[in-house]
């Protein structure tokens, strides 16, 4: 699997790049050497030295961020080769650590039937983990961004099954008064201005209380121009002929057909892609006692988007798309969080915990859903019982509208035994329970064909009638609402052999319960799986009817459907132990060798139409039955590092190289032509990891800091279930979305001028290589339906995997069966370069990002049958300015 080459080049490659984690200063007034400073991080729930903790970290403090002018999610993430993220927007986000990505779920049933994360998420104590879409915190008045890769479960829990990323907030500091400001302006190619504020306040009203305020409101301006459809010159034309083939073929003359193109006459307009963050952070400490502290924490955030941040490749230009319906995104959350620290005899005693309220109304542009699936001739077409000349496909113009509400409350008691004894001890109980309630509507059928449609649809009775809250457009309505509820107890203990060599033992047992409940315009969700929990013959003909029930009952009797996990209400429970273990050796003060064997998982989901048969019950898919629910993954991990600082202090590079297997491997499942139900999540197969983390910071000189970091791996699918033989990629395939190879370096110059000032140039440039999209070799299949739509082609990049892709029962427009392929969001390189003044109290800087203008592919989206590209904001000219009292 893995060549020993390979190998010995990512090792060279790690002398030469890296990560940082300091915050470059320039030379000492008093000419000493500078040594790099070594921030101190929470990995184990103690304060240590980022070089003393037995664990791979990345860390980004807060002059690093404001260095680098990093604010949202996806900027700092961009620094960072061994973490990336996928998604079609802020706020709608999905991240992966060092290789550990499956296919992403489809934004429109995101928080109805998305997997939980890989990556578990924190603020400060409090996890905010979401599926589907990750919550997109602004990075303001920020103490550090940690990152921590690989299993983090033992002390981090659910979702921290590749690794954790934590934002730690400043908070309110004791000493005196402190103020401050900063703001920028921007002017981007192509696009619209864009400008920020952001303002902290700390103050110290009596000797134990300390308040501090942060606010801010960033304003990103747009660059993406929705053009006027012209079907004649690449626009979207729409095709009887694909709708025909995906749909078997109904219509009697496809060729002849007639057609109405959609029209987006009144939507046209230019950098239609605008983002705002607005929000604000209060926070208290008060001193209850020489021993005891107590934190209050309150963030406010609104996050609002409008248009799409993909442009259609297809389109002239880099930044042109077609869309048909407004769109929107309102994404806003408040978190309360609490935190009592204290000391009783010997022990410290922390208790935190949380509570979130998260609500997100989205508006999404559905039109290109007729450009695939099972039934899209019927929602589209009137051709049933017609002859040739009299049937007609109509305006496919559709929507998505989504509103969703999660609430969250968390709770953590631990206990930690003093840093000075021989064995150190962390234990704790943790709960948590969430709660998410969805609605969401699809215009799916043409009206003009189908007025009564929505009242008709099964299980669908009365949702128009008068008074109702659903139009009479819409076709399908999803009202679930999931509950997960987490009782965890936890510990990790510390014991040094001798002076220099600690053993490290963690353990973390869990048990999750899932309750899925609700129903879709078809389905009874609730009433499914309380059947399936009961178990009984009786239970499922009651529910199924006769007939229908026996192919259920047959299915759980020869074990192809698992349903032992769900009780008579037909919640899922799930409960483990994952185990951690390492030894580290402190070969002097300067360099530490470390060790580990850690396990991470991911919860389990469950599916709102488990049991479903495949429409078309043929070869692999002749038995098969999508699962009642996809169980837990986990992944095993074994590492071997090493941090280390040279040349007086000067000097300091750390490397971790890791070896990890992931078993039960979770997917999110989209088949319109043969699964009977479009989305699910399903165990798919296994999968291994070889990687090298490694970073470096040097003090070239006294005014000259030079830093990087580099990311390699080797991922390889090695198992994979029988019925996805030809339409998942085939055993050894790459694992989607993450490169073999990414790196960046970063150079900062400083120097003094006349009056006393000091300035300064910071220049940096991150790679990343080619990426592979999805574990469906349907790019072919993407493409030939694009050629149907559009006139022509994407023009992207595609691997071929296979000679034949059996995904699909149709051929290309040349009667032949596609070739397997999945797209390559291929390699980019993306420079920034900043110059600036400062003095103790202020800084000013002009900064361009993207120098050359690299549109780098950041997610290929394939989720309307046809690839837009979301890609790296072109060159971006502004200016910032900060100002703080002390």
């Amino acid at each position: 699997m893995f060549s020993k080459n390979k190998i010995a080049s990512a090792i060279v490659l790690a002398m030469a790049s890296g990560n940082y984690a300091m915050a470059a200063e320039p030379a000492s007034p008093d000419g000493a050497k500078n040594k790099i400073e070594t921030i101190q991080v929470t990995a184990t729930k103690r304060s240590e030295s980022i070089q003393d903790v037995p664990v791979s970290i990345s860390a980004l403090n807060g002059k690093q961020l404001d260095k680098l002018g990093l604010d949202n999610f996806n900027e700092y993430v961009e620094f960072l080769p061994n973490v990336v993220f996928q998604g079609t927007g802020p706020g709608q986000n999905e991240v992966y650590i060092r290789g550990a990505a499956t296919t992403q779920t489809n934004i429109s049933v995101s928080t109805v039937q998305a997997l939980q994360p890989s990556v578990a998420f924190y603020l400060d104590e409090q996890p905010v983990s979401m599926q589907g879409r990750n919550l997109d915190v602004y990075a303001t008045d920020m103490q550090r961004v940690e990152v921590l890769p690989g299993p983090q479960g033992t002390l981090f829990g659910a979702s921290s099954q590749a690794g954790t990323i934590r934002m730690i907030t400043n908070k309110p500091d004791h000493s005196g008064f402190s103020a401050g400001f900063k703001t920028s302006i921007s002017a981007t190619k192509g696009g619209e201005m864009s400008n920020s504020v952001e303002a902290y306040l700390n103050i110290t009203p009596t000797d134990d209380l300390a308040l501090r305020i942060a606010a801010y409101n960033d304003s990103q301006g747009g660059w993406i121009d929705n053009i006027l459809n012209d079907p004649d010159n690449g626009g979207y034309r729409g095709s009887a002929v694909v709708i025909s083939r995906i749909s078997g073929g109904v219509l009697a003359d496809p060729a002849n057909t007639p057609i109405v193109v959609p029209k987006n006459d009144s939507l046209v307009e230019d950098d239609i892609n605008d983002a705002i963050y607005s929000g604000a952070r209060f926070s208290a400490s008060y001193h209850i006692s020489q021993d005891w502290n107590l934190l209050v924490q309150h963030t406010q955030q609104s996050l609002s988007t409008e248009g799409v941040f993909s442009y259609d490749p297809n389109l002239e230009g880099e930044s042109s798309t077609n869309r048909f319906q407004p769109e929107r995104n309102d994404d806003d959350f408040g978190l309360t969080t609490w935190t009592l620290e204290g000391r009783l005899a010997k022990l410290d005693i922390v208790y935190t915990g949380g509570y979130l309220d998260r609500e997100i109304n989205s508006l999404i542009d559905y039109t290109g859903y007729t450009n695939g699936g099972l039934f899209s001739a019927y929602y589209v077409c009137s051709y049933y019982g017609l002859p040739a000349e009299e049937q007609e496909c109509l305006d496919p113009t559709k929507f998505y509208h989504e509103d969703t509400d999660t609430n969250r409350v968390t709770h953590e008691l631990r206990f930690n035994t003093p840093v000075e004894n021989r064995w150190r001890l962390t234990a704790g109980v943790f709960y948590d329970d969430q709660d998410l309630s969805t609605i969401g509507s699809f215009k799916i059928p043409n009206t003009d064909l189908f007025p009564n449609m929505a009242r008709t649809l099964p299980g669908n009775e009365g949702i128009n009638s008068d008074g109702g809250p659903f139009p009479s457009e819409i076709g399908f309505v999803n009202d679930i609402t999931h509950t997960i509820e987490q009782i965890a107890v936890f510990g990790q203990g510390e014991y040094d052999l001798t002076d220099t060599l600690t053993l490290t033992l963690g353990a973390r047992w869990y048990q999750i319960d899932d309750t899925y409940k609700g129903s879709t315009s078809t389905v009874d969700v609730s009433g499914r799986l309380r059947a399936f929990g009961d178990g009984s013959n009786q239970a499922l003909i009651d529910f199924f009817g006769e007939d229908a029930a026996q192919g259920y009952i047959d299915a759980i009797d020869s074990g192809q459907l698992d349903v032992s996990l769900l009780d008579d209400n037909g919640t899922l429970t799930v409960d483990d132990v994952i185990y951690k273990a390492s030894i580290d050796w402190k070969m002097n003060d300067d360099l530490l060798i470390f060790a580990t064997y850690s396990e991470g998982f991911r919860p389990p989901v469950t599916n709102r139409v488990g049991g479903g048969a495949a429409a078309k019950p043929e070869g692999a898919f002749a038995d098969f039955r999508i699962p009642v629910y996809s169980t837990t993954d986990t992944l095993t991990n074994y590492e071997l590092g090493t941090k280390g600082d040279f040349l007086e202090g000067t000097l300091r590079i750390n490397a971790t190289a890791y070896y990890s297997e992931i078993d039960d491997l979770q997917t999110s499942r989209f088949d319109p032509t043969n699964i009977s139900f479009l989305v699910f999540t399903d165990n798919v197969g296994k999968a291994e990891i070889l990687g090298l983390d490694a970073d470096f910071q040097w003090y070239a000189t006294d005014n000259l800091v030079l830093s990087g970091a580099m990311s390699w791996m080797d991922t390889e699918l090695t198992e994979i279930n029988n019925e996805l033989r030809g339409i998942a990629p085939p055993e050894g395939s790459r694992l989607p979305f993450s490169a073999e190879f990414s790196g960046n370096l970063q150079a900062s110059y400083f120097y003094m001028l006349e009056n006393g000032w000091e300035g300064y140039v910071n220049g940096a440039i991150n790679y990343t290589g080619d990426r592979l999209v999805g574990m469906s070799m349907d790019a072919y299949v993407m493409e030939d339906a694009t050629r149907l739509i559009y006139g022509t082609g994407s023009g992207l990049k595609i691997q071929q995997e296979a000679d034949v892709y059996s995904g699909v029962n149709y051929t290309d427009t040349n009667g032949n069966g596609f070739a397997g392929g999945r797209y390559v969001q291929e390699s980019y390189a993306v420079a920034n370069i900043a110059f600036g003044i400062r003095t103790d109290e202020w800084k000013a800087e002009l900064y361009i990002d993207n120098i050359t203008d690299e549109r780098g592919d950041q997610y290929i989206d394939t989720q309307q049958f046809t690839p837009k590209v979301v890609s790296s904001r072109p060159r971006t000219i502004g200016m910032r300015f900060s100002y703080d009292m002390y």
